[in-house]
């Protein structure tokens, strides 16, 4: 009886501890950051940012004269400065709030009340907050590359921010913010359509806006350092780990498995880009060597995560055949000069991927499958839906932006500071190259 007596003593003592406050016998409690996976995303934010500076502007540096070098190097500097603030005060509260199928609301205007303590699944939300903020930096900053070596650089700021809000934000609520076409369960793990198709249609649209740049296609200068791009594009297939192991969110299998499939396609594209020149043209570039590297990171970004090794080789060998005969179509068919490719290897790239992860996808060849009721079929209709309304969507937006750009800027340089050089005219400053 006594012993009785002591269990329930200690019992009831226990149970009455539970209602003292800051005891919290009985309280759940509150959920904390995972520190793997948080770790993991603040190592990709920073590979992603990563890839735009020094990475990008690198890659788009080597590839114009050496009297626009600097100038291109500034676009990507300053889009990262302006897309970050227009980040923090709207853009992030369109795409990630609110349960709108179009577009998000105003909640987390500038990260009002979003604490310290706050969270995005299992790391902290300013850290999703950064990490989404590095894409939004990179993706107005690819379409540089068709408009350089005679665009204004306030155009180039004015533009930029606008498309920004206007298009890049609303497409990133529908896919990734819970919006329309994340309800329909399109594929896109790391940004074929939020970043590479958004940004390819609307820079083919800019080199029309723009204009062609003298003596194109037949006259116009080698890259003045493909070195330079060389080392730029390393920095982009590094920063790319990042890109597409990130969107995990997570750091585990998934992550792995984005990351290995993201090398296996830019390793494959690159050997198949370089056995077409070869073909073609005798003998294999370096500089077509990165660019093949580039179009397999492009195609394999919306598959990464769903697709096991062989389907990112497959990704990879598809990419450079079809970007390679796109770069054709757009130079010498359509003549737009689109001056660095953007459409062709990035817009095409994000496309092709787009369509083919509903294939790839499958099982049979590694991939996740399509959930449940699912099936190859069903997914690429919701694939093609997903492309369709994305590219008409931002061309139409980018169309009136171009316009307002126009009218409120000018778009293109005076034909004497084309011909002095942007870095001069513009910025005052020579490279070394010189």
């Amino acid at each position: 009886m006594q012993l009785i007596g002591k269990v329930f003593y200690r019992t009831a003592w226990a149970a009455g501890l539970a209602f003292v406050p800051g005891l919290g016998l009985a309280q759940t409690p509150s959920p904390t950051a995972n520190p793997g996976d948080t770790a993991w995303i603040l190592t990709s934010t920073a590979l992603v940012l990563f890839m735009t500076l020094p990475g990008l502007a690198l890659f788009y540096g080597g590839l114009v004269r050496s009297k626009n070098v600097l100038s291109v190097m500034a676009q990507c500097v300053a889009i990262a400065c302006l897309a970050s603030v227009l980040w923090l005060l709207v853009g992030y509260s369109l795409a990630f709030s609110g349960t709108g199928l179009f577009v998000g609301d105003l909640a987390k205007t500038a990260l009002l009340g979003v604490s310290r303590g706050s969270l995005h699944g299992t790391i902290p939300e300013s850290a999703f907050f950064m990490f989404q903020g590095a894409f939004a930096i990179i993706t107005p900053a690819l379409i540089v590359g068709a408009y350089v070596e005679r665009v204004r650089f306030p155009a180039v700021l004015l533009f930029s921010g606008l498309w920004l809000l206007v298009v890049y934000a609303p497409v990133t609520h529908w896919v990734w913010g819970g919006g329309w076409l994340a309800q329909r369960g399109v594929m896109d793990y790391a940004g074929g359509l939020v970043v590479h198709a958004t940004a390819g249609i609307s820079a083919l649209l800019a080199a029309i806006a723009i204009g062609r740049r003298d003596g194109f296609p037949k006259d116009l200068h080698p890259p003045h350092n493909p070195g330079m791009t060389m080392i730029g594009a390393g920095m982009l297939w590094v920063g790319w780990y990042g890109f597409n192991g990130g969107s995990a969110l997570a750091s585990n299998g998934d992550a792995a498995m984005a990351l290995t499939t993201t090398h296996l396609s830019a390793s494959a594209a690159g050997l198949v880009w370089a056995a077409i020149e070869w073909k073609k043209f005798g003998r294999p570039s370096m500089v077509g060597l990165v660019t093949g590297v580039v179009g397999g990171l492009a195609t394999v970004t919306p598959a990464s995560g769903y697709v096991g090794p062989l389907g990112g080789v497959i990704l990879g060998v598809c990419a450079s055949i079809v970007c390679f005969t796109a770069v054709e179509v757009v130079k010498h068919r359509w003549k737009v000069d689109d001056s660095l490719d953007v459409f062709a290897v990035h817009g095409v790239g994000g496309i092709l991927g787009s369509l083919l992860v509903a294939v790839l996808a499958h099982p049979a060849i590694g991939g996740v499958g399509y959930g449940a009721g699912g099936s190859m079929l069903k997914q690429a209709i919701v694939q093609v839906e997903g492309v369709v309304t994305v590219l008409v969507w931002s061309a139409i937006a980018t169309v009136v932006l171009l316009f307002v750009t126009q009218r409120l800027t000018g778009l293109r340089a005076r034909d004497e500071e084309i011909e002095d050089g942007l870095d001069l005219s513009t910025h005052g400053e020579r490279s070394l190259s010189i």
